[in-house]
């Protein structure tokens, strides 16, 4: 583990950041690990104390321990595996670009298949997902998986466009509920379920959705866009528990956005932001992928917890 200090580590756009305790935390960036191709997804495990995260071109889940400092292999091969998050009951869940599927882990660990398909035709390449209080899981599904070998295997696209799904793991049913972007991405409901946020990455901008009491969602509407000469796109996305967002912003760094889409800060990170997760005891830890390494960031804020009480 290694030290990376910087007196600008934070730059302040808006009063809110600083009045906001956004910039209080650790003055220096934790490097936790650098042998990466591209390293996304990572995800807090509160019962071990450790972060998995998922290296794409690898075709890999490592694993850092909390308590030792060390990391070593979770799941290879992991079928070029992007974003991770648990379920209620805390089972693991995964989108596998190279599979073209939204999985389960069980206690036993064997893998339930909870989406693969949608109207028969094949998915293209699954990349977040996030669980409703409800155990319905929503997953966004670009075609960057497809597009090449490197993060997962080049093949047609069958369904002919990138959408936002919601899979019910007791039905099997898989509905389309977003389309419209170019490369959805990241995506978190808010704090109350009232709104679904999806970062569209090759638009360059975050969306967000009303979701009305039948789980559709509304035509949606631009949350914020890239600022000028910042990123060419987002990834990412979570929540703090006092409602500000946060994004992993590539090149830019990591995002922090209020409630009213206000860039109010942002933190700056040597190699370009691929994913953010919080974590720790505290949840007060910002881990942060981000090329070829993992990052972790001591905050004086709490994020909110993946799975919604």
């Amino acid at each position: 583990m290694s030290s990376i200090a910087d007196a600008s580590l934070y730059e302040i756009l808006d009063e809110r950041f600083r009045t906001g305790r956004c910039a209080n935390g650790d003055m220096r960036l934790e490097r936790l690990h650098d042998d990466n191709r591209w390293a996304e997804g990572p995800l807090y495990l509160p019962a071990w104390r450790q972060l998995i995260w998922s290296d794409i071109p690898n075709d890999r889940i490592l694993r850092w321990d909390e308590a030792t400092g060390t990391t070593g292999l979770f799941r290879s091969p992991a079928g070029h595996s992007n974003g991770n998050t648990l379920d209620r009951e805390g089972r693991l869940i995964t989108c596998e670009q190279g599979n073209r599927r939204v999985t389960r882990t069980e206690p036993d660990g064997s893998l339930t298949v909870i989406a693969d398909r949608f109207e028969g035709k094949r998915l293209n390449s699954p990349n977040d997902a996030v669980v409703r209080s409800d155990g319905s899981v929503w997953f966004s599904d670009p075609d960057f998986g497809i597009t090449s070998d490197y993060e997962g295997h080049r093949a047609p696209a069958e369904i002919g466009g990138c959408h936002v799904y919601r899979a019910d793991p007791a039905t099997g049913e898989v509905r389309l509920v977003a389309d419209g972007f170019g490369g959805p991405n990241g995506l978190v409901f808010s704090p109350d379920e009232s709104r679904l946020y999806v970062s569209d990455t090759r638009e360059g901008h975050i969306r967000v959705f009303d979701v009305r009491e039948d789980g559709t969602l509304s035509d949606g509407e631009v949350f914020t866009a890239a600022r000028p000469g910042g990123p060419a796109r987002f990834d990412n996305i979570r929540f703090d528990d006092e409602g500000r967002l946060w994004a992993a912003a590539m090149a830019d760094g990591v995002h922090c956005y209020a409630p009213d889409g206000t860039l109010i800060g942002r933190i700056r990170v040597p190699e370009p932001v691929s994913n953010i997760a919080f974590g720790g005891p505290k949840l007060n830890r910002l881990f942060i992928t981000a090329t070829t390494s993992l990052y972790a960031l001591t905050l004086s804020v709490t994020g909110l917890p993946r799975v919604h009480p």
